[in-house]
C-alpha cells in the first residue's frame, strides 16, 4: 500500500482522522458503558464520509475502498473499531459487527493458502462462520454503503475459501488421511517446543510413530502411482524429522534477529489464552483491537511467508506457529461474545453462574432440602426486582440483551420449579413408604 493521500481525499481523510479519534476515547474509557446511540450516530457519520469519499472517486458501490491509500487503511481502522463497539453494545448479530470477525477469518485463509498445509477440519468452522456472517448481512434491513463494502469482502473470503477447499479436495482420500496425521503431529511438535514441555512426551515412541507414518507413505506410493502430493508429504515428513531433531535438543533454534519478535508473540499468546478462560469478567471486547493491531503490525514484517524477507534466519516456523495461534485465539474470542451489552454483562454473568449451579445440583440428583434452594431463590427474585416494565434499566437507558437476560432468568426460575418438584416427590415418595 501506499502512504500518500490524494490531494482531492485530504479533507476526508482529516474528518476521519477526527472519527478514529473519538472512538479511541470511547474504546480506552473504561469507566463509562458504551451506548449504543452514541455508537450508531458515528457509523452513520462515517458512511456519510464514505459516499463523499466514492463520489470523489466516481464509484457508488463501495467497491473502491480497497485502493490501498492511508485512507482507506483508516477507514479499516475505523470499521474494526465500530465494529467491536456493536460487539459490546450486545449488537453482534448486526452486520456492522461482523466486520473484525470477518477480517480475522481473511487472514486466516491467508495463512492457510500460504502454507499449503490445512485439512477440512481446519475448513470446516471458517465456512461455518462465513455462512453466519452471509446471513446476518442478508438480514440486516439497513441498506447503507457498508453492507456493500462488506458483501466484497465476504465474497474475496468467500472465493479465497473455495480456492482452498478445490485445492484439498483434488488429492487422492488415501493421501489427505496421512497429511491429516501429519499436520496434527508437527502441530503437536511445535506446541511441545514453544511451551516448554519437557515432561509430556516420550522422544522413543515420537520418532516410532513418524517412521511409521513415513512407512505408510513409502507403501502408498510404491502399490500405487500416485504424484499429487507426495512432494507435499516428504516436505512435512522432514518438518518433522528437524522438530524432532530439535526436541531432542532440548532448545529453540531462534535466530537473535527474530528472538525479539518471538518473546513479544510468546508474551501476547498467554495473554490471549488467560482472556479465553476469564473473559466475562476482564474483557471488554473493544480492547480486542490492540491485539488484533499488535498482531498485524507483527504479520506485516513478513514478505513473501518469511520476517524481514530472510528466508535464512532460523525459528521461522515457530514465530508463524505463534502468530497462527494467537489469530485463531482472537477469532475464538469474537465468536464467544454474547449479544448482550457492557452494561448487563454483571448480571448475565450471574444469572449464567446461577444456571449452571442448578444445572449441577440437578445431575447430581437433586436437593435434600427446600433450604439448600433459598440463597438461589432470593438472588434470582432481586435480579427479577430489578427489572422496570419488564426490562432491565441502566439509568434512563435500556441496553442491549433484553431478550437474551430474559430468557436466562426465566430458565432458571424453571430450573429452580423442576428442582422443587423432585424435593415433593422424593418427600411424597418416603411417606408412602
Amino acid at each position: 500500500h501506499t502512504d500518500d493521500i490524494p490531494i482531492n481525499e485530504q479533507a476526508i481523510y482529516d474528518q476521519l482522522t477526527s472519527i478514529r479519534h473519538q472512538l479511541s476515547l470511547i474504546k480506552k474509557d473504561h469507566k463509562t458503558y458504551i451506548n449504543s446511540k452514541d455508537i450508531n450516530s458515528i457509523y452513520n457519520d462515517v458512511l456519510i464520509k464514505i459516499q463523499s469519499l466514492n463520489k470523489i472517486r466516481n464509484n457508488d458501490d463501495g467497491s473502491s475502498i480497497n485502493n490501498n491509500n492511508k485512507v482507506d487503511i483508516l477507514i479499516d481502522e475505523i470499521f474494526q473499531l465500530l465494529s467491536l463497539c456493536f460487539v459490546t453494545c450486545g449488537l453482534s448479530n448486526t452486520a456492522p459487527a461482523t466486520y473484525a470477525s470477518l477480517s480475522t477469518v481473511q487472514r486466516l485463509l491467508e495463512h492457510l493458502n500460504e502454507s499449503n498445509i490445512y485439512t477440512h477440519y481446519d475448513l470446516k468452522p471458517i465456512k461455518e462462520r462465513l455462512n453466519e456472517i452471509n446471513n446476518i448481512i442478508l438480514n440486516d434491513f439497513k441498506v447503507d454503503k457498508e453492507i456493500n463494502l462488506l458483501k466484497i469482502k465476504l465474497d474475496k473470503a468467500y472465493n479465497e475459501y473455495n480456492y482452498l477447499e478445490n485445492k484439498i479436495n483434488k488429492l487422492p482420500n488415501s493421501i489427505q488421511i496421512i497429511m491429516n496425521q501429519l499436520i496434527s503431529f508437527k502441530n503437536k511438535l511445535i506446541m511441545l517446543i514453544t511451551n516448554n514441555n519437557t515432561n509430556d512426551y516420550n522422544l522413543i515412541e515420537l520418532n516410532q510413530y513418524l517412521n511409521e507414518i513415513k512407512l505408510n507413505c513409502e507403501n502408498l506410493f510404491n502399490s500405487i502411482e500416485i504424484n499429487d502430493g507426495e512432494g507435499l508429504l516428504k516436505g512435512l515428513i522432514d518438518d518433522c524429522h528437524n522438530l524432532l531433531n530439535d526436541l531432542q535438543l532440548d532448545s529453540i533454534k531462534i535466530d537473535s534477529t527474530l528472538l525479539p519478535i518471538y518473546n513479544n508473540l510468546q508474551k501476547l499468546k498467554l495473554i490471549l489464552e488467560n482472556l479465553l478462560v476469564t473473559r466475562r469478567w476482564t474483557l471488554r471486547t473493544t480492547d480486542i483491537f490492540n491485539y488484533q493491531k499488535e498482531l498485524n503490525s507483527i504479520d506485516n514484517l513478513r514478505i513473501n511467508g518469511y520476517f524481514f524477507n530472510n528466508k535464512s534466519l532460523k525459528g521461522q516456523i515457530f514465530l508463524i506457529y505463534l502468530l497462527r495461534r494467537c489469530y485463531a485465539i482472537i477469532y475464538k474470542l469474537l465468536e464467544s461474545s454474547e449479544p448482550v451489552s457492557e452494561s448487563l454483562q454483571p448480571l448475565h454473568n450471574q444469572l449464567t453462574t446461577i444456571k449452571n449451579c442448578l444445572l449441577n445440583l440437578k445431575r447430581m440428583g437433586g436437593v435434600s432440602s427446600i433450604r439448600e434452594l433459598y440463597p438461589y431463590q432470593l438472588k434470582l427474585n432481586s435480579v427479577d426486582n430489578l427489572r422496570i416494565d419488564g426490562k432491565f434499566m441502566i439509568g434512563d437507558q435500556i441496553p442491549e440483551g433484553q431478550g437474551t437476560l430474559n430468557a436466562l432468568l426465566a430458565e432458571n426460575f424453571d430450573i429452580l420449579h423442576e428442582l422443587n418438584l423432585e424435593l415433593e416427590n422424593q418427600e411424597s415418595n418416603n411417606n408412602t413408604e
